[in-house]
């Protein structure tokens, strides 16, 4: 068996815009940001995943990190094609010498169009893949939180990852009615730096507004045990002379209001397609939250506010999606039905 292994290897892969997770055997073998750092002159790789992350935003001329993912899908195919090789090498980093051959099945995004998911399996398969399957996102995650998806009843999932919000309604094994918007992580980030900008001339980077997101971030103005304000340093924009600025989550919920507001509305347009068995079912049930973007403070109370049903944050919302794909690939008999080839 040991033998057989070294020759075929099954990997899970949550190719997600932010984070790509890789799951072998039920455990965690990579979670690194998706981002790689290539030398301009020679196209080689020079670093993957957290590394170039903290490159990110202080390369020299001859050295660029890039994003290979851009609102779910593949926006640059040689970096996205390098960087799901470094990352499966990192499982292995001393077999050299032979690439075993592999059985991968990748999440992707309920809304890919053919030629985003073209793009996927021919990634997957330039960087070794023999077996390449995909499944829907939101179906991953709803597996991955626990949720039956073949029993006769409905399940509703929001999957907020990096570059875009799934929304689904499943049952039978199947998505009944979903939205997939590109308002997430990346679309916060964005506001946090424009309205750093706007408000306290202040110029940030995407990884410090990244921080502030995580150390400040909420939904709601008003929530239990808030955070202490987060002091930002940067360049005076009119100025160029460096100031420092505290910055409170009540800010922050103020300048995510817009995007969460379109989130509210996605999950609204959602449940107006919902067939009504499986609608009394869903307010029974409440909603899930995976991804992220559902680790935002008061997240959860503004939805359930809002909507008036209740929103529940699933147990390790970050790793949904990746825990569901690795359950369909030990289950590929009884999952055949999801997935896409």
């Amino acid at each position: 068996m040991g033998i057989f292994s070294l020759f075929n290897q099954e990997l899970a892969i949550d190719l997600g815009t932010a984070n790509t997770i890789i799951i072998e055997n039920d455990k965690i073998v990579v979670d690194e940001p998706s981002i790689v750092a290539i030398d301009q002159t020679t196209k080689k790789l020079v670093a993957i995943g957290e590394t170039a992350r903290q490159m990110h935003g202080k390369t020299h001329q001859n050295i660029r990190t890039i994003r290979p993912l851009r609102d779910g899908v593949i926006a640059d195919f040689n970096a996205a094609e390098q960087m799901i090789r470094g990352m499966i090498r990192m499982i292995n980093p001393r077999n050299r010498f032979f690439t075993p051959s592999l059985r991968m099945v990748v999440s992707i995004p309920s809304g890919s169009t053919e030629v985003e998911i073209r793009a996927v399996r021919d990634s997957s398969e330039h960087a070794g893949g023999r077996d390449v399957y995909m499944v829907y996102e939101p179906m991953a995650a709803a597996i991955g939180i626990g949720l039956d998806v073949v029993a006769p009843e409905g399940n509703m999932v929001v999957d907020i990852g990096g570059g875009t919000t799934e929304i689904a309604v499943i049952a039978l094994g199947g998505i009944v009615c979903n939205e997939s918007i590109r308002i997430a992580g990346d679309g916060f980030t964005a506001d946090i730096q424009a309205y750093m900008r706007h408000q306290h001339n202040i110029k940030v980077g995407e990884r410090t507004a990244e921080d502030i997101k995580i150390f400040v971030g909420a939904a709601l103005p008003d929530i239990d045990n808030p955070p202490a304000d987060y002091t930002v340093r940067g360049p005076n924009m009119m100025t160029a002379l460096p100031i420092e600025v505290p910055v409170s989550y009540q800010e922050i919920a103020h300048c995510l209001d817009k995007s969460l507001s379109k989130i509210e509305s996605a999950v609204l347009s959602v449940l107006e397609q919902t067939p009504p068995e499986l609608y009394a079912d869903v307010v029974q049930k409440g909603i899930y939250l995976a991804g992220g973007g559902a680790l935002l403070r008061g997240l959860a109370k503004r939805l359930t506010d809002k909507i008036s049903i209740t929103f529940h944050v699933a147990e390790n919302p970050l790793h949904a999606v990746a825990r569901g794909t690795g359950i369909i690939l030990k289950n590929t008999e009884k999952y055949q039905s999801l997935l896409i080839r």
